[in-house]
């Protein structure tokens, strides 16, 4: 069984993205449940957390995808929903409509990134908001990482040593590239497990010798096994190029069992 821990619901309009013409990049977007679901049942995947889509620069958009991700969940039960929020304090209003939804039946997750906008230094106290939602409602926060800038591991980790002792994190793309995954894999993200922080992550868009290395380490250190999801993250990433990477690194036995089906239970079941 294939479980989906990262994949986005939602059609965004054409960007002129680096100053180039208005396009359509994320060419897989869905739009409707009968769309998501006709993908899910060809790829095998029996199971997904779906997010709002997200990525053009107006936070409204990703916002206005909530209810419809809600409505996806509770539709089918294959399906497991993540709310669109922002520590922002220019979001704050739409946060707070968003965290009234967290309690719906099929909410398993609140999504946090801040490729929209915003640091972690700066949104203390919209984080503490998100997170308190996070602990009232069981929820996991799912954020986003990418080497650099506002999502770059080294300020994520604030994020770990702030909450991670009482709160489930998702870290999304393990670092994102090759500075983040060196800097998770060469102790930090074992050292959280092994303290006791609630921390977990997926594989999407990381580079190829990150899933290898990942499963030599956790073999040899002994734990994080049931620490790692799959995620396709479409329309942004690749299903079968996803599943094929980490199955051939995971394989079919324990850790294969904990990385496409377990985990998910754990976080999203």
């Amino acid at each position: 069984m294939i479980s989906d821990a990262h994949r986005h619901l939602g059609v965004l309009p054409a960007y002129p993205f680096y100053g180039g013409p208005p396009v359509h990049p994320d060419v897989t977007a869905r739009a409707t449940l009968d769309e998501l679901v006709a993908d899910l049942d060809a790829e095998g995947t029996e199971r997904a957390l779906v997010i709002p889509n997200y990525g053009v620069p107006d936070p409204a958009i990703a916002f206005g995808f909530n209810e419809l991700c809600v409505e996806a969940s509770q539709k089918d039960d294959r399906i497991r929903a993540g709310l669109w929020v922002s520590a922002k304090a220019a979001d704050a209003e739409r946060t707070a409509q968003a965290l009234e939804l967290a309690g719906e039946p099929g909410v398993r997750a609140l999504k946090l990134s801040f490729l929209l906008g915003g640091t972690v230094h700066d949104s203390r106290p919209g984080l503490d908001l998100i997170f308190s939602a996070a602990r009232e409602h069981d929820l996991t926060v799912h954020v986003h990482t990418s080497p650099g800038a506002a999502s770059d591991v080294d300020e994520i980790t604030n994020l770990v040593e702030w909450y991670g002792d009482t709160t489930r994190l998702h870290l999304v793309h393990f670092g994102g590239g090759m500075s983040g995954h060196i800097k998770l894999l060469s102790g930090r993200f074992f050292d959280w497990v092994t303290a006791g922080k609630q921390v977990y992550t997926d594989l999407s868009w990381a580079i190829g010798f990150a899933p290898r290395w990942l499963a030599a380490e956790i073999e040899r250190r002994g734990v994080g096994h049931d620490r790692i999801l799959f995620a396709s993250d479409e329309p942004w990433g690749d299903f079968a190029g996803e599943y094929a990477r980490l199955r051939a690194v995971t394989g079919d036995g324990e850790l294969g069992t904990h990385v496409f089906t377990s985990t998910f239970d754990t976080l999203y079941g």
